[in-house]
């Protein structure tokens, strides 16, 4: 779920918070947004245009080299940012590939493409699916050091996180049925950038 992702960007942002709390609020920010941000790509190449699996990694070292050598709001921010943005695809491996219905149809061999080795990383499924019980779970267990150590506002987002992660796992497959539905009364010309799992006939 994006809401995963988002509190992996808090999480990850969290010790920028502790030692640093003048730097908190914008590493906490930058953080949610890099979980977030890869999944914009739903409208282009899912998975493939916004997800670097591989330069994610070299992006995310090289702005903690330098966050620890210049310690500043933007340093800090953008080192959490790159992390939590490379984590989304760590999240998208461990969990079940692209495709319509993961729990009825034949599973996926795409998790993310590997822009180094020009490949698709194949899912290791140990999240069924995204929105399934497993990944409500893991969202719920992250939450529990976020809503200890952060206050106001940021409580405030965290549980509202939570509230739409136990909303949208409820309705998780009926959803897939509406986005099929909405996909059919688009106009064509928006219709291209609808993910082509829900362009069914």
């Amino acid at each position: 779920m994006v809401t995963t992702h988002a509190l992996v960007g808090l999480f990850v942002a969290l010790p920028v918070a502790i030692l640093v709390p003048e730097h908190g609020p914008t590493a906490l920010a930058a953080g949610a947004l890099g979980g977030i941000v890869p999944d914009l790509d739903v409208v282009a190449e899912h998975r493939r245009t916004l997800h670097q699996p591989v330069y994610g990694v070299a992006a995310a070292a090289g702005a903690l080299a330098v966050a620890v050598v210049a310690p500043t709001a933007l340093t800090l921010g953008l080192f959490a940012f790159l992390l939590a943005a490379t984590l989304h695809c760590v999240g998208d491996v461990v969990s079940c590939g692209i495709g319509a219905r993961p729990w009825d149809n034949p599973p996926s061999d795409r998790a993310v493409y590997d822009h180094v080795r020009e490949t698709w990383v194949p899912p290791r499924r140990w999240i069924p699916y995204d929105g399934s019980p497993a990944d409500l779970g893991f969202a719920a267990v992250i939450s529990l050091p976020l809503v200890v150590v952060l206050e106001g506002g940021w409580e405030l987002l965290i549980v509202g996180l939570l509230a739409v992660s136990i909303g949208y796992t409820l309705s998780r497959k009926r959803l897939e049925d509406v986005a099929t539905w909405g996909a059919r009364l688009l106009p064509s010309r928006f219709r291209r950038y609808v993910p082509e799992r829900y362009l069914v006939s």
